[in-house]
């Protein structure tokens, strides 16, 4: 995983993106994969919208609280 701060480009860049993804989709926010990464919470939004990740809305999972409605 690249560095704080440290450009990433090419393979690396595509290998991130997937893997940002694949977390992503799993039900890691995007603020817990910026703290994990070392990134910025826009660096990681910016790669998620790049690998066609469809973003949640803003304030967490709202569907386990219809749910329990």
């Amino acid at each position: 995983m690249a560095r704080k701060y440290q450009r990433v480009a090419g393979a690396e860049r595509e290998e991130l993106k997937t893997e940002l993804k694949r977390r992503y989709m799993d039900g890691e926010s995007i603020r817990r994969l910026s703290i994990s990464t070392g990134r910025s919470y826009g660096f990681v939004h910016r790669l998620l919208e790049e690998a066609g990740a469809p973003l949640r809305p803003r304030g967490g999972d709202h569907r386990s609280a219809r749910a329990a409605d």
